[in-house]
């Protein structure tokens, strides 16, 4: 059995979320921190490793440099730059490409051939770049994808019919970003359709519209009100990242490259996919209705147009 072993790159709020939720919930053997600024990250080694005679299990942490990478299960990037008030997603884009071009490089020079998690942003983008330079099989470069906004629909969801929300099983789908959707036809609270609950119960079939638009503008608000969302993504990260380690096979809405499944080929796009310890072990395909479809078409045009204006020069130079 390989070692447990999980190097997180970027040690902001978001990757620091996620090494307090993996500290708080063992699971992992050895976590390595990496960031271009070592004077905080040996900090943040020393400030997680005295919680350790509180945590479930034994656990090394340490700040550490891209040879740790060859032996790691998951490697999990965090890093780059957050948007910038006036600034658009492609001007992010641009920026955070060439960050992931240098990480990625680092990585791999180690001799790494396991999976790496993406979750800078715009996610769906950066993990095609990932997948790209890192010549991996597409399977073990999954970006986040839409794992935190299921989350959200599902609390959301939970809150307004009065039940637990391990028992909604509801996904978004499509872009991690404005354009996603909910496939509501494949949207159930423990055996039975959300669709037909809210008929049974009289809930205003309008009020699904009301919970996907507070899933959108959940980033916003929390962002207006703290300046920036960490924890939740942080909580995901670790539910992913232990899916894979666990060899789970675990259904999460991941960003994964499609090729022909929705129709679509060649793009990274939020879609319910099986995760175990090879990554990406199959894409779940769903019947959407037209509507639905029409959305995950728009959330692939967005992100191939953003794509082709200028990161895949990026990636090639």
């Amino acid at each position: 059995m390989k070692k447990r072993k999980v190097v997180l790159v970027g040690t902001g709020f978001v990757g620091m979320s996620m090494a307090y939720s993996m500290l708080n919930s063992g699971g992992i053997e050895e976590l390595i921190l990496i960031d271009i600024d070592k004077e905080k990250t040996k900090g943040e080694e020393m400030d997680l490793s005295h919680g350790l005679p509180y945590a479930p299990q034994k656990m090394v942490i340490k700040a550490g440099d891209y040879d740790e990478c060859k032996d790691a299960q998951v490697v999990v990037i965090t890093a780059g730059v957050a948007q910038k008030p006036g600034q658009t997603r492609l001007e992010l884009a641009e920026v955070n490409t060439k960050i992931m071009k240098q990480i990625t490089n680092s990585i791999m020079a180690s001799g790494f051939n396991g999976n790496i998690v993406v979750a800078s942003n715009p996610v769906d983008l950066m993990a095609y770049v990932v997948w790209k330079v890192s010549g991996l099989p597409k399977s073990k470069v999954i970006g986040s994808g839409t794992v935190l906004d299921t989350a959200r629909l599902r609390y959301l969801m939970a809150d307004y019919l009065k039940v637990s929300s391990k028992n909604i099983h509801a996904y978004i789908m499509g872009e991690h970003g404005d354009s996603s959707f909910v496939p509501w036809d494949h949207a159930y609270v423990g055996c039975k359709r959300v669709k037909d609950i809210m008929k049974d119960g009289k809930h205003p079939m309008e009020d699904l519209k009301k919970i996907h638009e507070g899933v959108v503008n959940a980033a916003y608000d929390i962002i207006e009100k703290k300046k920036a969302t960490y924890y939740g993504i942080g909580m995901a990260l670790n539910r992913l990242v232990r899916a894979i380690i666990d060899n789970e096979n675990s259904i999460l809405t991941v960003s994964t490259y499609l090729e022909n499944e929705y129709g679509q080929n060649g793009v990274y796009i939020g879609v319910p996919a099986i995760i175990n310890r090879n990554g990406v072990r199959e894409i779940i395909q769903l019947n959407l209705n037209e509507y639905e479809q029409e959305k995950l078409d728009n959330s692939c045009k967005l992100m191939k147009e953003m794509r082709e204006k200028s990161i895949e020069k990026l990636i090639n130079e």
